[in-house]
């Protein structure tokens, strides 16, 4: 069965603070846990679909500190990184994360090289793109570069799997290449201008999506599970009930294996539970790419036996 998966995106060290609570604004507390932990939305993606059994192949870009790091942890997690770029005038991406003891967090990040990523990158891997079962990307990284590779998604018939973070507002040619977006309660509400409280207010978000030409909007809501909305139908999938360490990366893994059930051709239904699993999974571990799930793990979670 073919699963080629194209992640275009950022990647970043990720330096964490774990403690009681999140300072407030002017705020200093002490006694957290330090660690340092491989990250970035697109990294943290790719990591997830490998682990999942899916063939990846990054288009990224890294910087002259922790770029030879980040690109051997992709190569020790099987992914194809022969589009990782380096930019030796630049520094890796750097995420600053504080987490509470509910495994709640608060990220700033430093863009650094990955803001390097062009247009013409792009373009250079086009051949990968067309050939991939699925093009996931995410938005830490130049709005043009995700255009550009949705384009060749688009016109070569690949699915397109959108995780609008950070959100930002996106542009309707944008939007009507996309065939999967899944923003969040808070990104749906930055996407629409809606406000997002309950099932019904999704519900509304997601019919406003669709008329931009997207074909199925995925809302993830936490450990209740995700509001799958299509032209036809719109239901919740529910999610899984575990205690939570840390939900740093748990949409990131969330969208890294629902790309790999999707290119397996499940159907949605069951992708978002594929996807589900992995992200409850994840949230029981630290860090944003150690924490990612390996198949076994996901199928365990699925079958109730983990």
């Amino acid at each position: 069965m073919s699963n080629k998966i194209v992640v275009v995106g950022s990647s970043n060290v990720d330096l964490i603070i774990k403690g009681d609570k999140i300072p407030a604004r002017g705020e200093t507390v002490l006694g957290g846990t330090f660690y340092k932990a491989a990250g970035g939305k697109g990294a943290n993606q790719a990591v997830a679909a490998s682990r999942a059994a899916g063939e990846v192949s990054f288009i990224s870009c890294v910087g002259n500190e922790y770029g030879d790091e980040s690109i051997a942890g992709f190569r020790r997690d099987g992914i194809n990184v022969d589009h990782v770029k380096k930019d030796p005038d630049k520094a890796t991406g750097i995420a600053l994360i504080l987490v509470d003891k509910n495994g709640e967090n608060s990220i700033s990040v430093a863009s650094g090289a990955n803001l390097s990523l062009s247009v013409s990158d792009i373009q250079n891997a086009q051949q990968i793109i067309r050939d991939a079962d699925v093009l996931l990307m995410q938005l830490e990284i130049p709005i043009d570069v995700v255009e550009e590779a949705a384009h060749i998604a688009f016109d070569a018939g690949v699915k397109t799997i959108l995780n609008p973070a950070p959100a930002t507002p996106l542009s309707d040619e944008l939007l009507n290449s996309v065939s999967i977006l899944t923003p969040n309660e808070t990104e749906t509400e930055i996407l629409t201008g809606m406000s997002v409280k309950n099932e019904t207010d999704a519900m509304k978000a997601a019919s406003m999506i669709h008329k931009k030409g997207v074909e199925a909007v995925i809302i993830t809501i936490g450990s209740k599970g995700a509001l799958l909305a299509t032209r036809d139908e719109t239901k919740i999938i529910g999610g899984y009930k575990v205690e939570a360490i840390d939900t740093t990366a748990a949409g990131d893994v969330f969208n890294g294996a629902l790309a790999v059930a999707i290119a397996e051709k499940r159907s949605l239904d069951e992708a978002i539970r594929f996807a589900n699993a992995a992200a409850a999974v994840s949230v029981t571990r630290m860090g944003a790419q150690p924490s990612a799930p390996t198949r076994k793990e996901i199928e365990s979670m699925l079958s109730g036996s983990m």
